[in-house]
């Protein structure tokens, strides 16, 4: 799969192109069925397929009071998207210009003339233009018109309840891992680099390897969770904390700290780790006295070797 970033500095594809058009914020379920959908009817047609998306979400870019945390960095979701069928990722520089053009205009100078688009594939509620002026349906009276062929995806249900970004957000918020894994079809993950602490994990008996997400990037609530942790391309168990630490003072900026079980002395200061978190033991609390906590601590490593 290659990566492509904006047309204003691409020439376009020669070949006929199968086209994905989207956010993908997670891509859960939902997505999936719309990306192996494209590559299928794609390969069938002979075209190369694109996913066609933006580098921010698009909603935030058109109101800037609006505040939406993503569910994947960038990075993450160019590591998933290569794992699929698509020829080409495409990240549009999605900005107040661009949010001002109309829906015929994108359709003939960017999705025709740049990305010579032959066949479409969109959700059901797929907006665009300006203004979200476009839809599913406008799109086929243009695929009528220019000649290319457009497949809309139904929804994807799970508990006859529509996936979708923001229930996946909302649930990650609340801490409901296990529903999340069941709409991304994967555990909700987490990386960052391994930063220097205070030592306080360490000086209690239960070192950590702290990390601060990408900015941006969603957080369950304060709490507990029962985790994996990918370290160097090896799978480790662990027991995140993601808060401020309130027995300790507080800190400034919330955290992402993970006691990796059997872990040993492995020196990790610098290196990219992923976390995944797979079930929320307890909320975050403050203890009176260092002893309580590290009562808590074991308590809580207990409940996640049950769990294991």
């Amino acid at each position: 799969m290659k990566v492509v970033y904006g047309t204003d500095t691409y020439i376009g594809f020669k070949r006929p192109m199968g086209v994905g058009l989207g956010n993908f914020d997670g891509l859960h379920i939902g997505h999936l069925a719309l990306i192996n959908t494209l590559t299928t009817e794609s390969d069938f047609n002979s075209f190369d397929s694109v996913l066609y998306t933006f580098n921010r979400h698009t909603k935030s870019v058109v109101n800037k009071n609006l505040h939406i945390p993503l569910l994947l960095s960038r990075n993450k979701k160019i590591d998933l998207l290569r794992r699929t069928s698509l020829d080409y990722l495409y990240f549009e520089e999605f900005n107040n210009k661009f949010s001002k053009m109309s829906p015929e205009l994108f359709v003939k100078d960017i999705l025709i003339d740049k990305l010579n688009m032959k066949l479409v594939v969109v959700g059901f509620n797929y907006k665009f233009g300006h203004m979200g002026q476009g839809d599913a349906r406008l799109l086929q009276n243009l695929g009528r018109k220019h000649g290319f062929k457009v497949i809309i995806i139904e929804p994807v249900k799970q508990d006859n309840i529509v996936v979708s970004s923001t229930l996946i957000r909302e649930n990650v918020i609340k801490g409901n891992m296990s529903k999340v894994s069941e709409l991304l079809g994967r555990y909700h993950s987490i990386t960052g680099i391994v930063q220097r602490g205070r030592k306080i994990g360490r000086t209690i008996g239960f070192p950590t390897a702290n990390i601060y997400p990408d900015e941006g990037i969603i957080l369950p609530d304060n709490g507990v969770f029962l985790s994996r942790v990918v370290v160097e391309g090896e799978m480790y168990h662990g027991v995140t904390n993601i808060g401020i630490n309130p027995t300790f003072g507080g800190l400034d900026n919330r955290t992402v700290e993970t006691h990796i079980l059997n872990f040993g002395e492995h020196y990790i200061y610098g290196k990219t780790i992923e976390v995944f978190l797979i079930k929320k033991i307890r909320g975050e609390k403050r203890f009176d006295d260092v002893g309580k906590l590290v009562e808590q601590i074991r308590r809580d490593i207990d409940d996640a070797k049950e769990y294991i």
